[in-house]
């Protein structure tokens, strides 16, 4: 079983930065790729970006340029860095983790969220 636990959401004004950190815990044998998916309420869940294991990147073209997804593998911890935000950032972030056991059975988990609220 694994565990993410997130940190660093808040409440920040337009043009803000903020910093989300999650950091994974557990039985862990492999660590894949690691995301942040976001819920605006009425929304579905995104994709913000996601990272491999060897720190391959990728973004959802909203936040390109202002945010940046970074992890340390030694630490099992991953992060987003976020600048420029703007009040349709505004969303519970998840952190997102998949993972491989030593049979080759893959397993996604889910942190518990984080409430990041940008002021206009």
């Amino acid at each position: 079983q694994v565990q993410l636990v997130e940190s660093g959401g808040g409440l920040v004004q337009a043009g803000g930065s903020l910093r989300l950190s999650c950091a994974a815990s557990g039985v862990i044998f492999r660590l894949n790729t690691m995301g942040w998916y976001r819920q605006a309420p009425g929304k579905q869940r995104e994709l913000v970006a996601a990272i491999t294991s060897g720190g391959s990147a990728n973004y959802v073209d909203s936040v390109k340029g202002r945010f940046t997804i970074s992890r340390d593998n030694a630490k099992n911890t991953v992060y987003l860095q976020m600048n420029s935000l703007k009040p349709e950032d505004t969303a519970v972030y998840y952190c997102n983790a998949d993972t491989r056991d030593p049979w080759g059975t893959r397993r996604g988990y889910w942190g518990q969220g984080t409430q990041v609220t940008v002021s206009s």
